[in-house]
């Protein structure tokens, strides 16, 4: 684990211009997530655990072929979308960006 903490991969877009990007936090929530820790993990990223709910719901789909499974997951990325839109939305009105 603290191997993964050291090697964790850039964000192109900080790096070129020094702010996050909406996908920004994920690894680190991630981690925390393995680690068990649920509330740092979604204080990190809040979409990460919609979007592991949404590729195994989407795995359970693909294998038995559920009768909404289709619309279920197009509302969860329709939700997924919504969470780090506002989450980034927070962060730009409260100077977190950086």
């Amino acid at each position: 684990m603290q191997w993964l903490k050291h090697h964790l991969l850039t964000c192109p877009f900080k790096a070129s211009t020094g702010l996050d990007c909406p996908g920004c936090g994920i690894q680190r929530s991630l981690l925390a997530l393995m680690q068990g820790d649920l509330i740092a993990s979604f204080k990190l990223y809040p979409a990460t655990i919609p979007i592991i709910s949404l590729l195994a719901f989407t795995v359970i789909h693909l294998k038995f072929d559920l009768k909404n499974g289709a619309f279920i997951i197009k509302m969860l990325y329709i939700g997924i979308a919504l969470i780090i839109v506002i989450n980034y939305t927070y962060k730009i009105f409260t100077n977190q960006l950086i």
